[in-house]
């Protein structure tokens, strides 16, 4: 199934029409808001109908490691590394290689500065960092062959994101939220959260990161606040009642609609739409964030507390999103750029995203979502096993590690390897356009086919150099 698309502001544009075919579920679930059917009578639609291939996940979690986690002190034991540390790196590996930082300097062998330790029924090796995470291990498929493009922060999210390095291209998200909308009527169906923690490393990130590029507006991410109001605005002013604001939302839409009706540009509806969501936002947004109905269990299962704005506070409130219809769910957790400090920077990480990881992968099961979910663990790329300043590692982007679970990914396995160092991907290596050509494969998209016409190209999210289904670590 080709799905060609050409860009905006045509009046003969598929787009343009599927944009003016939403506007009459936009009046729906604004009457519902007014009083009439249940909100989700009026999910989002997609434009590729019918899929062409098994859907196996409904919905995704991407939890996004920013900054850039070190294999070597997180899911890739390298024993010989540790035995080489404090010796020169062979020249025969690194040279003639792009680096960041450590260009032109000495190269020195930096051993792993945490033990690893074997967990789950096949004794799959991880940091000792991770025992909560380890307890679930067989839920969970690691691949140790990831590769990237990329070795700055920027342009390494961009390519993570988009399968781009240059901004402007959409991203993940809102691929797959363009071609299945969503079963969230009241809800946007890309949410992007992020956290901070201890660290204090303020890795930064950017809007671009979650855009929707050269596709409507509407499928962008909608960035929630962890803490304080969640979205800005969320109230109604002083004085003004909801049937007065949905009152001047339809009539700014009836005027919007007169307006699209003229000029055929899908940027209209996407502002009917915005409006019509915005309007039922201030009323669903509150009761996500209401934590009161999550048992003092759960709550302790995550260990967080209902607005501490943590890391664990996002996966659960990713969970309530996934149950309400939420397609995409994009979850940043920053600091993890370790250039200096490395044993104690990732010790720190892993106690503030370990048992949150767990939690997820185990709430989801005994909800019965787990096998409709895909969970996707990466940064945007690895670390060298080459010291920098002693202590830390610079960015690195011919191995690193990812983990997935859930929406038909094996579990208990390891895919891939990388040397015996940790310095390059060796078996079955794996791009980032591989792992999205997967995630598309999951929710039922074949990617190769999945394009819109883009300044004159047929523009996909995996690229024209030739990506695969990583097919090994599918059940």
């Amino acid at each position: 199934m080709l799905v060609m698309l050409t860009p905006p502001y045509s009046p003969e544009t598929r787009r343009a029409f599927l944009g003016k075919s939403a506007q009459g579920l936009g009046a729906v679930a604004l009457h519902a808001l007014l009083g009439g059917a249940p909100a989700s009578s009026a999910p989002s639609l997609g434009v590729l109908g019918e899929l062409p291939l098994p859907q196996k996940a409904k919905r995704v979690i991407w939890l996004t490691m920013a900054g850039g986690p070190s294999q070597l002190e997180t899911f890739d034991p390298k024993p010989k590394l540790g035995e080489l540390h404090g010796q020169p790196m062979p020249e025969s590996m690194t040279q003639g290689q792009q680096l960041a930082q450590l260009q032109g300097q000495k190269l020195t062998c930096f051993g792993p500065q945490h033990p690893f330790q074997k967990f789950g029924q096949n004794g799959i090796e991880i940091c000792s960092l991770f025992p909560q995470l380890g307890s679930v291990i067989d839920d969970v498929c690691l691949i140790r062959s990831m590769t990237t493009e990329a070795i700055n922060h920027d342009p390494a999210h961009m390519f993570m994101n988009t399968g781009s390095q240059i901004a402007g291209r959409p991203s993940m998200g809102a691929w797959a939220t363009y071609g299945l909308g969503s079963e969230a009527a009241d809800l946007p169906g890309f949410v992007v959260m992020t956290s901070l923690g201890r660290g204090g490393q303020n890795q930064p990130i950017a809007g671009r990161q979650w855009s929707s590029g050269f596709l409507p507006s509407r499928y962008q991410g909608v960035q929630l606040r962890s803490k304080g109001d969640p979205v800005l605005y969320l109230g109604s002013p002083p004085g003004v009642s909801r049937t007065q604001q949905g009152a001047d939302v339809a009539a700014i839409n009836r005027l919007n609609h007169q307006l699209e009706q003229t000029l055929s540009d899908p940027e209209i509806a996407t502002r009917i739409a915005q409006y019509e969501l915005a309007f039922q936002m201030q009323a669903s947004i509150p009761q996500l964030m209401d934590l009161s109905d999550e048992s003092a269990e759960t709550l302790a299962l995550y260990g967080c507390q209902p607005g501490d704005g943590s890391f664990a506070a996002n996966c659960l409130l990713a969970r309530r999103l996934a149950e309400r219809g939420v397609r995409f769910m994009q979850l940043y957790h920053k600091d993890w750029d370790h250039h200096g400090g490395v044993k104690d920077g990732v010790a720190l990480k892993a106690e503030e995203i370990d048992r949150a990881c767990m939690a997820l992968i185990t709430d989801l099961k005994r909800r019965g979502m787990f096998d409709e979910t895909l969970i996707v663990w990466a940064g945007e790329f690895g670390r060298t096993p080459m010291s920098q300043g002693g202590s830390g590692r610079d960015h690195h982007n011919k191995a690193m590690s990812v983990w997935l679970a859930g929406g038909g990914i094996r579990g208990g396995i390891v895919h891939g390897a990388s040397d015996e160092l940790g310095y390059a991907a060796v078996e079955n290596v794996c791009t980032v356009h591989d792992l999205h050509a997967t995630m598309l494969n999951q929710l039922g998209i074949r990617h190769e086919a999945f394009s819109v016409k883009f300044q004159g190209l047929d523009a996909r999210l995996t690229g024209v150099e030739g990506a695969r289904v990583i097919s090994e670590i599918l059940a």
